[in-house]
């Protein structure tokens, strides 16, 4: 046998250990999404042994012999150098991917690996009820032990400058907590100026936003628009949940959920347009090559720049309710009859600092997501206390956003995160609408008529506009390389700010 073959069949073999692994980790999602959606509660004991148990059982498919012996014949695992240069440049981009995920993977004892999974199951069903009791002294031992883990998930993992940057890693590859400091410190001086020139404008009325809305017709609604948004019925699903999220077993196999407010009717309708973002994007990625690096998301600000491009840059068009207002008012029975849609869209957009995060418009949001990210680098480094998490969160609130809560449910309760142990998510959140940006402005150069398409419902040329240079690529390229060569920029502030600045301060809205 050829030395090309040969490294061809090693390769093979090593795709189809990495299938398995995937394979696992999808049934993990499963039993996820069955816990926030229809388990019955009496039932938590026993998913978290469950949890555990595929947790370590995957553990052992990424880290066994049968992965380790062929991934070391294509790659010099210690030291990175490619053995196997004959492989094609996405082989090779693979290759490097699965060293680093082994590495990773290596770093931490099997033993931590399962009890995190444990700890973090339990952890959630602990959230869901202190958040409904506001209760944070019931959640403090649950988390108390999860910011111990992640601390020492972060000096297993190693880091150079700080603990945080080895947990950001793991959602947002080279990332450092640097890196976002500098961006976020951008942010949070740009916006406020922003903020500070919309304060002068005249408020807008969206008065007709709030209200009783029949639960029931609200699903109805959501599910027609993700029929005409394309979102296949045969391969994907939507369910409610405490906090809406996305999972994708398999780009086949697709579970979202939204979150039914009774009187604020955008809130599912923008959830579920931000989690129809996040299912496109697993839909989009090449079956050929599930297990394998190439069949699997950048990372989560790149899969955040999905979901809130489809929410914010699509969903809070003047554009998207051209298309959308007359379908809304046909399902509740008129009820915006009299309203324009100049005066929708303006509602759709109003801007004011609330509690809530997801509840958040587009301008305020990055500071729900810098108050997040100063919590979590302050908890891990330690110079935030556990217990004084409400007093900091409240402060920070008030300094932020001008607003503080009155309680701690709509409070640091809020997200589900910590509950789940995802410490260096947050700032993924905001990555992703800067990086949602850089891709629009190529976009529009691609699809100046863009708005006209969308407002008679057309969306499939955006789908595949964003499969052809996001999602088919798998992780052959870093987050950065991708826009970089998308868009010709390295990543910044800058279209972000101007998209802000030019949608509400600048342009006649």
């Amino acid at each position: 046998m050829k030395k090309t073959e040969k490294h061809q069949e090693i390769y093979r073999t090593l795709h189809q250990q990495g299938r398995r692994a995937r394979l696992l980790t999808g049934i993990s999602h499963l039993l996820d999404w069955d816990q926030e959606t229809y388990m019955p509660s009496g039932a938590s004991g026993v998913r978290a042994e469950q949890l555990e148990l595929l947790a370590g059982i995957t553990y052992a498919e990424k880290t066994s012999k049968k992965f380790v012996t062929p991934l070391s014949k294509l790659i010099d695992i210690p030291k990175g150098t490619l053995i196997a240069k004959d492989l094609t440049p996405e082989q090779q981009a693979a290759v490097r991917e699965w060293r680093h995920d082994y590495i990773k993977a290596k770093a931490l004892p099997k033993k931590f690996v399962e009890e995190f999974a444990r700890t973090t199951s339990q952890s959630i069903l602990a959230w869901r009820s202190a958040k409904k009791e506001d209760n944070f002294t019931h959640f403090v031992p649950y988390l108390d032990k999860i910011i111990g883990m992640a601390r020492k998930k972060a000096d297993y993992l190693g880091y150079d400058q700080h603990p945080y940057d080895a947990l950001l890693d793991e959602y947002e590859p080279g990332m450092t907590t640097a890196d976002v400091s500098k961006l976020f410190g951008n942010l949070r001086t740009d916006i406020k100026g922003i903020l500070k020139r919309i304060s002068s404008q005249k408020e807008v009325d969206d008065s007709f936003l709030h209200g009783k809305f029949s639960a029931e017709k609200q699903m109805e609604f959501s599910k027609d628009l993700l029929r005409q948004l394309g979102y296949p019925e045969e391969h994907g699903r939507l369910d409610l949940s405490t906090h809406p999220f996305s999972l994708a077993p398999h780009p086949t196999d697709s579970r979202i959920t939204t979150r039914i407010h009774p009187t604020l009717l955008l809130q599912s309708i923008l959830a579920v347009l931000h989690e129809a973002g996040h299912a496109f994007y697993e839909m989009g990625l090449p079956q050929k090559e599930y297990g394998s690096p190439l069949g699997d998301y950048i990372s989560l600000g790149m899969h955040e720049s999905q979901s809130r491009w489809w929410e914010t840059r699509i969903g809070q068009s003047k554009a998207f309710w051209q298309y959308a207002l007359p379908l809304l008012n046909k399902k509740f029975d008129k009820k915006f009859d009299r309203i324009s849609v100049d005066a929708f869209y303006q509602a759709v957009n109003k801007v004011e600092p609330s509690l809530i995060r997801i509840e958040a418009d587009e301008v305020t949001y990055p500071l729900h997501i810098i108050l997040r990210f100063e919590l979590e680098k302050g908890l891990i480094e330690g110079s935030i206390k556990i217990r004084d998490i409400p007093e900091v969160w409240n402060a920070k609130m008030k300094e932020l956003l001008g607003v503080t809560p009155s309680n701690n449910a709509e409070g640091c309760l809020q997200d589900i995160h910590w509950s789940m142990g995802a410490f260096g998510y947050f700032p993924t959140y905001t990555l992703g609408n800067l990086y949602a940006s850089h891709l629009f402005e190529a976009f529009e150069k691609k699809y100046p008529d863009w708005e006209k398409r969308v407002s008679v419902g057309d969306f499939k040329f955006i789908r595949e506009w964003l499969t052809q240079v996001v999602h088919r690529h798998g992780r052959l390229y870093s987050s950065q390389e991708l826009l970089k060569k998308i868009t010709g920029k390295k990543i910044s502030a800058d279209a972000y700010l101007k998209y802000l600045d030019d949608k509400y301060t600048t342009k006649k809205r």
